[in-house]
């Protein structure tokens, strides 16, 4: 193989790092409602068509696209307790069949939506973090988002170890298989692009110049299922 495939190479595997959570949040839109077909009463989600305006008025969503996902959220929040939140069990058991599987993806998809950190997703978190996935959201928005997702010790800093258990579970839930040499040399190649200033960690800063060095990081960052609304 000449340089020139094996850079190229290279940089496909390194935007496979960065891309994992995006086809697990479209699953999220595009396949709840077929895992949910039943239909239950939904006593804590009453929202007036006022409640959904005044949701919409703080995102890019219309009040139409609201409501919509509100009735996705019923779906997940009955899946197992219905109390008008999305456990992570019920998290689990949409996307993995099971509620009782560990996930370090589904974890970390959990912890960014479960912004207040009180063990459950409520509505308007949903509302608000998908809004980052919405087609006008700016590219600043999904910057951070991504940079959240890596940064797994909320340290500010994304960490070669943070980014190789990333990556574990990305082959393991894709079922691929590289080598550890070919893994240490993806992880080595990307902190040797991104990490400027040689600390061995990527900060915000370089994070971004990394991000907009390489848009295909974020060509995922847009939910197509959106523009259909």
């Amino acid at each position: 193989m000449d340089s020139s495939s094996s850079s190229l190479a290279i940089s496909e595997r390194i935007c496979a790092v960065f891309i994992p959570l995006i086809g697990i949040i479209q699953s999220v839109v595009l396949s709840f409602t077929a895992c949910f077909d039943h239909h239950l009463p939904h006593k804590k989600l009453q929202y007036t068509i006022d409640d959904l305006r005044k949701i919409a008025s703080k995102t890019l969503f219309t009040v139409n696209e609201v409501e919509a996902l509100l009735d996705l959220f019923k779906k997940l929040s009955s899946s197992i307790i219905d109390d008008g939140l999305i456990h992570k069990e019920e998290l689990k058991l949409a996307l993995l069949k099971t509620p009782a599987s560990d996930n370090l993806i589904l974890d970390r998809l959990f912890a960014l939506f479960d912004e207040k950190k009180n063990g459950a997703i409520e509505f308007e978190e949903f509302v608000h973090v998908l809004n980052v996935f919405h087609p006008r959201a700016p590219l600043e928005a999904k910057i951070d988002f991504a940079f959240r997702l890596y940064d797994l010790r909320q340290t500010g800093f994304i960490e070669r170890e943070e980014v190789r258990q990333m990556l574990n579970a990305i082959l393991m839930e894709s079922e691929l298989q590289i080598s550890a040499e070919s893994l240490e040399l993806i992880i080595d190649k990307t902190f040797a692009d991104a990490d400027a200033d040689r600390d061995g960690r990527i900060n915000k800063v370089e994070w971004k110049a990394f991000a907009t060095q390489h848009p295909n990081l974020l060509k995922n960052m847009t939910l197509p299922y959106l523009r259909f609304w």
